[in-house]
Protein backbone atom coordinates (compact mmCIF):
# COMPACT_ATOMS: atom_id res chain seq x y z
CA UNK A 1 0.00 0.00 0.00
CA UNK A 2 1.30 3.44 -1.09
CA UNK A 3 1.91 5.55 1.93
CA UNK A 4 2.28 9.78 1.73
CA UNK A 5 3.50 12.20 4.16
CA UNK A 6 0.52 13.94 6.25
CA UNK A 7 1.42 17.41 5.90
CA UNK A 8 4.79 18.26 7.04
CA UNK A 9 4.97 15.88 9.52
CA UNK A 10 6.68 12.41 9.85
CA UNK A 11 3.51 10.69 9.41
CA UNK A 12 2.71 8.85 6.79
CA UNK A 13 -0.93 7.60 5.81
CA UNK A 14 -2.01 4.99 2.92
CA UNK A 15 -3.35 5.98 -0.34
CA UNK A 16 -7.19 5.01 1.32
CA UNK A 17 -8.65 5.09 4.50
CA UNK A 18 -11.37 3.77 5.80
CA UNK A 19 -14.27 5.84 6.68
CA UNK A 20 -16.38 5.03 9.36
CA UNK A 21 -19.36 7.16 9.76
CA UNK A 22 -21.87 4.60 9.06
CA UNK A 23 -20.86 2.71 11.83
CA UNK A 24 -23.58 1.58 14.43
CA UNK A 25 -26.50 2.00 12.40
CA UNK A 26 -25.98 0.99 8.89
CA UNK A 27 -23.20 -1.51 9.77
CA UNK A 28 -23.33 -3.34 12.77
CA UNK A 29 -20.23 -3.65 14.32
CA UNK A 30 -19.48 -7.31 13.72
CA UNK A 31 -19.97 -6.29 9.81
CA UNK A 32 -17.64 -3.08 10.89
CA UNK A 33 -14.82 -5.50 12.61
CA UNK A 34 -14.62 -7.35 9.36
CA UNK A 35 -14.30 -4.74 7.67
CA UNK A 36 -11.36 -3.19 9.72
CA UNK A 37 -9.65 -6.44 9.86
CA UNK A 38 -9.37 -6.90 5.97
CA UNK A 39 -8.45 -3.21 5.48
CA UNK A 40 -5.53 -3.48 8.16
CA UNK A 41 -4.51 -6.84 6.10
CA UNK A 42 -4.18 -4.73 3.19
CA UNK A 43 -2.41 -1.95 4.51
CA UNK A 44 -4.87 -0.12 5.08
CA UNK A 45 -4.57 1.13 8.78
CA UNK A 46 -5.61 5.06 8.69
CA UNK A 47 -9.31 4.90 10.22
CA UNK A 48 -11.53 8.13 10.16
CA UNK A 49 -14.59 8.80 12.44
CA UNK A 50 -15.66 12.21 14.31
CA UNK A 51 -17.63 13.07 17.46
CA UNK A 52 -20.73 13.03 15.49
CA UNK A 53 -20.93 9.79 13.81
CA UNK A 54 -22.92 7.51 13.07
CA UNK A 55 -24.83 8.93 10.59
CA UNK A 56 -27.72 10.32 9.88
CA UNK A 57 -26.72 12.31 13.42
CA UNK A 58 -29.25 11.63 16.33
CA UNK A 59 -28.57 11.22 19.93
CA UNK A 60 -29.30 7.65 20.37
CA UNK A 61 -26.51 6.25 18.22
CA UNK A 62 -23.82 10.19 18.47
CA UNK A 63 -20.33 8.71 19.16
CA UNK A 64 -21.42 4.89 18.52
CA UNK A 65 -19.21 4.82 15.83
CA UNK A 66 -15.70 6.04 17.51
CA UNK A 67 -17.18 3.10 20.19
CA UNK A 68 -17.15 0.90 17.74
CA UNK A 69 -13.39 1.64 16.51
CA UNK A 70 -12.39 2.28 20.27
CA UNK A 71 -13.56 -1.53 20.60
CA UNK A 72 -12.11 -3.10 17.89
CA UNK A 73 -8.78 -1.44 18.09
CA UNK A 74 -8.74 -2.97 21.98
CA UNK A 75 -9.70 -6.11 21.02
CA UNK A 76 -6.90 -6.94 18.23
CA UNK A 77 -4.17 -4.62 20.51
CA UNK A 78 -3.13 -2.62 17.16
CA UNK A 79 -2.99 0.62 18.57
CA UNK A 80 0.75 1.05 18.04
CA UNK A 81 -0.55 -0.10 14.05
CA UNK A 82 -3.15 2.38 13.20
CA UNK A 83 -3.86 5.96 12.52
CA UNK A 84 -6.91 7.14 14.03
CA UNK A 85 -8.54 10.29 12.73
CA UNK A 86 -11.52 11.90 14.50
CA UNK A 87 -13.28 14.93 14.55
CA UNK A 88 -15.07 18.00 16.72
CA UNK A 89 -18.36 19.56 15.61
CA UNK A 90 -18.46 22.82 14.44
CA UNK A 91 -21.44 25.50 14.80
CA UNK A 92 -24.38 23.58 14.86
CA UNK A 93 -28.37 23.35 16.86
CA UNK A 94 -27.46 19.58 17.72
CA UNK A 95 -27.62 20.24 21.94
CA UNK A 96 -27.76 16.71 22.49
CA UNK A 97 -23.92 16.56 21.68
CA UNK A 98 -22.60 18.68 24.81
CA UNK A 99 -24.19 18.04 28.22
CA UNK A 100 -24.82 21.60 28.87
CA UNK A 101 -26.97 21.99 25.81
CA UNK A 102 -27.00 24.56 23.33
CA UNK A 103 -25.08 24.83 20.53
CA UNK A 104 -22.12 23.19 19.45
CA UNK A 105 -18.99 25.93 19.26
CA UNK A 106 -15.81 25.33 18.94
CA UNK A 107 -14.72 27.17 22.32
CA UNK A 108 -11.46 25.88 24.73
CA UNK A 109 -14.13 24.34 26.90
CA UNK A 110 -16.37 22.54 24.28
CA UNK A 111 -13.53 21.34 22.30
CA UNK A 112 -11.92 19.80 25.26
CA UNK A 113 -14.84 18.16 26.16
CA UNK A 114 -15.00 16.64 23.05
CA UNK A 115 -11.43 15.76 22.93
CA UNK A 116 -11.99 13.49 26.33
CA UNK A 117 -14.86 12.22 25.08
CA UNK A 118 -13.18 10.69 21.90
CA UNK A 119 -10.25 9.38 23.36
CA UNK A 120 -12.67 7.33 26.07
CA UNK A 121 -14.70 6.10 23.18
CA UNK A 122 -11.65 5.04 20.94
CA UNK A 123 -10.23 3.82 24.34
CA UNK A 124 -6.85 5.89 23.43
CA UNK A 125 -4.65 8.25 25.18
CA UNK A 126 -3.57 10.36 22.08
CA UNK A 127 -5.25 10.72 18.72
CA UNK A 128 -3.60 11.05 15.32
CA UNK A 129 -5.55 13.53 13.22
CA UNK A 130 -8.25 15.79 15.23
CA UNK A 131 -10.26 17.80 12.27
CA UNK A 132 -12.52 20.61 12.77
CA UNK A 133 -15.45 18.63 11.24
CA UNK A 134 -16.53 22.21 9.52
CA UNK A 135 -16.10 26.20 10.45
CA UNK A 136 -17.06 27.91 13.61
CA UNK A 137 -17.95 30.76 10.87
CA UNK A 138 -21.51 30.23 8.43
CA UNK A 139 -20.60 29.23 5.04
CA UNK A 140 -21.93 27.26 2.22
CA UNK A 141 -21.94 23.52 3.29
CA UNK A 142 -22.79 20.54 1.92
CA UNK A 143 -24.25 21.59 -1.25
CA UNK A 144 -25.18 24.96 -0.61
CA UNK A 145 -23.05 26.28 -3.48
CA UNK A 146 -26.14 25.63 -5.63
CA UNK A 147 -28.10 28.40 -4.76
CA UNK A 148 -25.17 30.55 -4.67
CA UNK A 149 -22.39 32.36 -2.83
CA UNK A 150 -24.06 33.93 0.66
CA UNK A 151 -21.92 36.30 2.83
CA UNK A 152 -21.87 36.32 6.32
CA UNK A 153 -19.99 38.65 8.72
CA UNK A 154 -20.26 37.20 11.79
CA UNK A 155 -17.32 35.05 12.42
CA UNK A 156 -18.28 33.52 16.32
CA UNK A 157 -15.18 32.34 18.18
CA UNK A 158 -11.58 33.53 16.53
CA UNK A 159 -9.47 30.98 14.86
CA UNK A 160 -6.94 32.01 16.78
CA UNK A 161 -8.27 30.77 19.93
CA UNK A 162 -9.87 27.42 18.36
CA UNK A 163 -6.32 27.05 17.45
CA UNK A 164 -4.80 28.03 20.69
CA UNK A 165 -7.13 25.18 22.25
CA UNK A 166 -6.00 22.67 20.40
CA UNK A 167 -2.37 24.06 20.68
CA UNK A 168 -3.13 23.17 24.66
CA UNK A 169 -3.98 19.91 23.68
CA UNK A 170 -1.03 18.78 21.40
CA UNK A 171 1.03 20.13 23.73
CA UNK A 172 -0.59 17.64 26.46
CA UNK A 173 0.40 14.50 24.11
CA UNK A 174 -3.64 14.02 23.47
CA UNK A 175 -3.72 15.37 20.25
CA UNK A 176 -0.77 14.82 17.56
CA UNK A 177 -1.75 16.69 14.91
CA UNK A 178 -4.61 19.16 13.42
CA UNK A 179 -6.71 19.34 10.45
CA UNK A 180 -9.65 20.83 8.65
CA UNK A 181 -12.69 19.64 7.33
CA UNK A 182 -15.32 21.61 5.08
CA UNK A 183 -13.03 23.96 4.73
CA UNK A 184 -12.44 27.10 2.12
CA UNK A 185 -9.68 28.82 0.98
CA UNK A 186 -10.14 31.85 3.10
CA UNK A 187 -10.42 29.29 6.13
CA UNK A 188 -7.55 27.51 5.54
CA UNK A 189 -5.23 30.54 4.80
CA UNK A 190 -6.35 31.88 7.81
CA UNK A 191 -5.33 29.18 10.68
CA UNK A 192 -1.92 28.66 8.91
CA UNK A 193 -1.35 32.41 8.98
CA UNK A 194 -2.68 32.26 12.90
CA UNK A 195 -0.28 29.09 13.48
CA UNK A 196 2.42 31.15 12.15
CA UNK A 197 1.76 33.91 14.14
CA UNK A 198 1.00 32.76 17.29
CA UNK A 199 3.42 29.87 17.10
CA UNK A 200 0.68 27.46 17.22
CA UNK A 201 -0.08 24.14 15.28
CA UNK A 202 -0.15 24.47 11.58
CA UNK A 203 -3.06 22.25 10.13
CA UNK A 204 -1.86 19.36 7.73
CA UNK A 205 -4.73 18.25 5.98
CA UNK A 206 -8.20 18.93 4.98
CA UNK A 207 -10.62 16.70 4.38
CA UNK A 208 -13.60 18.03 1.67
CA UNK A 209 -15.87 16.44 -0.72
CA UNK A 210 -14.42 15.57 -4.20
CA UNK A 211 -14.98 13.12 -7.13
CA UNK A 212 -16.08 13.11 -10.68
CA UNK A 213 -19.02 14.89 -10.40
CA UNK A 214 -17.81 17.70 -7.17
CA UNK A 215 -14.14 19.20 -8.40
CA UNK A 216 -14.39 22.70 -6.90
CA UNK A 217 -11.76 21.94 -4.70
CA UNK A 218 -9.63 22.25 -7.63
CA UNK A 219 -11.02 25.74 -8.14
CA UNK A 220 -8.98 27.41 -4.99
CA UNK A 221 -7.52 24.93 -2.79
CA UNK A 222 -5.93 22.27 -4.91
CA UNK A 223 -3.08 24.85 -4.88
CA UNK A 224 -3.22 25.58 -1.60
CA UNK A 225 -3.20 22.00 -0.62
CA UNK A 226 0.31 21.55 -3.00
CA UNK A 227 1.95 24.97 -2.10
CA UNK A 228 1.11 24.65 1.96
CA UNK A 229 1.71 20.69 1.99
CA UNK A 230 -2.51 20.74 3.44
CA UNK A 231 -3.12 17.95 1.75
CA UNK A 232 -6.85 16.56 0.90
CA UNK A 233 -8.34 13.80 2.59
CA UNK A 234 -10.96 13.39 0.23
CA UNK A 235 -14.64 12.19 0.74
CA UNK A 236 -17.50 10.88 -1.00
CA UNK A 237 -15.16 9.66 -3.92
CA UNK A 238 -17.88 7.63 -5.81
CA UNK A 239 -20.65 10.69 -5.13
CA UNK A 240 -22.47 8.55 -2.13
CA UNK A 241 -22.93 5.68 -4.56
CA UNK A 242 -24.35 7.67 -7.33
CA UNK A 243 -20.90 7.31 -9.70
CA UNK A 244 -22.18 3.39 -9.56
CA UNK A 245 -25.21 4.22 -11.51
CA UNK A 246 -27.61 2.85 -9.20
CA UNK A 247 -29.71 6.12 -8.93
CA UNK A 248 -30.51 6.55 -12.35
CA UNK A 249 -33.61 7.49 -13.31
CA UNK A 250 -34.42 8.37 -9.88
CA UNK A 251 -34.21 4.80 -8.66
CA UNK A 252 -34.22 3.80 -5.30
CA UNK A 253 -32.52 0.64 -4.68
CA UNK A 254 -33.34 -1.14 -1.45
CA UNK A 255 -31.05 -0.96 1.23
CA UNK A 256 -29.13 1.58 0.02
CA UNK A 257 -28.23 5.06 1.54
CA UNK A 258 -31.09 7.01 -0.36
CA UNK A 259 -33.92 4.49 0.79
CA UNK A 260 -32.83 4.12 3.89
CA UNK A 261 -32.32 7.68 5.00
CA UNK A 262 -33.48 9.60 2.21
CA UNK A 263 -29.99 11.84 2.12
CA UNK A 264 -28.85 12.22 -1.38
CA UNK A 265 -30.02 15.08 -2.09
CA UNK A 266 -26.70 16.68 -2.91
CA UNK A 267 -26.42 14.20 -5.83
CA UNK A 268 -29.95 14.86 -7.34
CA UNK A 269 -29.24 18.08 -9.56
CA UNK A 270 -30.53 18.54 -12.95
CA UNK A 271 -27.68 17.53 -14.56
CA UNK A 272 -26.43 14.56 -12.35
CA UNK A 273 -28.17 11.71 -14.60
CA UNK A 274 -26.32 13.06 -17.85
CA UNK A 275 -22.97 13.16 -15.75
CA UNK A 276 -23.41 9.87 -14.10
CA UNK A 277 -23.77 8.02 -17.41
CA UNK A 278 -21.36 9.95 -19.19
CA UNK A 279 -18.38 8.86 -16.23
CA UNK A 280 -20.23 5.38 -16.59
CA UNK A 281 -19.63 4.82 -20.09
CA UNK A 282 -16.17 6.26 -19.89
CA UNK A 283 -15.39 3.56 -17.14
CA UNK A 284 -17.29 0.77 -19.23
CA UNK A 285 -14.46 2.12 -22.59
CA UNK A 286 -11.70 1.11 -20.45
CA UNK A 287 -13.00 -1.91 -19.26
CA UNK A 288 -13.31 -0.56 -15.55
CA UNK A 289 -15.81 -1.27 -12.88
CA UNK A 290 -17.80 2.05 -12.59
CA UNK A 291 -16.57 2.62 -8.79
CA UNK A 292 -13.29 1.51 -8.65
CA UNK A 293 -12.78 3.77 -11.88
CA UNK A 294 -14.50 6.39 -9.95
CA UNK A 295 -12.02 5.91 -7.04
CA UNK A 296 -9.23 5.75 -8.77
CA UNK A 297 -9.31 8.88 -10.39
CA UNK A 298 -9.19 10.73 -6.54
CA UNK A 299 -6.62 8.35 -5.12
CA UNK A 300 -4.51 9.81 -8.52
CA UNK A 301 -4.83 13.20 -8.25
CA UNK A 302 -1.51 15.26 -6.65
CA UNK A 303 -3.32 17.12 -4.06
CA UNK A 304 -4.71 13.67 -2.18
CA UNK A 305 -3.06 12.90 0.22
CA UNK A 306 -5.79 10.08 0.83
CA UNK A 307 -9.08 8.91 -0.19
CA UNK A 308 -11.92 8.15 2.32
CA UNK A 309 -13.96 5.52 1.53
CA UNK A 310 -17.12 4.08 2.93
CA UNK A 311 -18.43 0.16 2.26
CA UNK A 312 -21.89 -1.38 2.78
CA UNK A 313 -20.53 -4.87 3.14
CA UNK A 314 -17.32 -7.14 1.61
CA UNK A 315 -18.33 -7.25 -1.68
CA UNK A 316 -18.58 -3.13 -2.25
CA UNK A 317 -14.85 -3.22 0.19
CA UNK A 318 -13.56 -6.07 -2.83
CA UNK A 319 -14.45 -3.45 -5.58
CA UNK A 320 -12.95 -0.25 -3.77
CA UNK A 321 -9.81 -2.87 -2.99
CA UNK A 322 -9.49 -3.40 -6.96
CA UNK A 323 -9.51 0.43 -7.60
CA UNK A 324 -5.79 0.27 -6.69
CA UNK A 325 -5.13 -2.35 -9.65
CA UNK A 326 -6.14 0.47 -12.34
CA UNK A 327 -3.24 2.02 -13.94
CA UNK A 328 -4.54 5.73 -14.92
CA UNK A 329 -3.62 6.54 -18.33
CA UNK A 330 -3.36 9.77 -20.01
CA UNK A 331 -6.17 8.45 -22.03
CA UNK A 332 -8.15 8.06 -19.48
CA UNK A 333 -7.44 11.77 -18.01
CA UNK A 334 -8.65 13.49 -21.00
CA UNK A 335 -11.65 11.13 -21.44
CA UNK A 336 -12.56 12.53 -18.06
CA UNK A 337 -11.61 16.10 -18.92
CA UNK A 338 -13.92 16.04 -22.00
CA UNK A 339 -16.65 15.06 -20.09
CA UNK A 340 -15.47 17.47 -17.45
CA UNK A 341 -15.73 20.06 -19.61
CA UNK A 342 -19.16 19.55 -20.95
CA UNK A 343 -20.84 19.14 -17.30
CA UNK A 344 -18.23 21.25 -15.02
CA UNK A 345 -19.53 20.46 -11.52
CA UNK A 346 -23.31 19.25 -11.58
CA UNK A 347 -23.22 18.10 -7.45
CA UNK A 348 -20.99 21.09 -5.95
Amino acid sequence: MEKRRLGRTDLHVPALCLGTMMYGDQISEDEAALQMDACLDRGINFLDTAEMYTVPPKPETQGESERIVGRWVASRGVRDKVVLATKVAGRSPAAYMRPEGGETRLTPEQIRFAVERSLKNLQTDYIDLYQIHWPERQVPLFGGLRTGYTHYKEKGVPIEETLGALGELVIEGKLRHIGLSNETPYGVMQFLNAAEKENLPRVVSIQNAYNLLNRIFEAGLAEMALEEDVGLLAYSPIAQGALTGKYLNAANPPGSRKALFNRLQRYETPMTDEAVRGYLAIAKEFNADPAAFAMQFVTTRPFVTSNIFGARDMDQLEVIFSSLEIKWTDEMEKAVNDLHGRIQNPCP
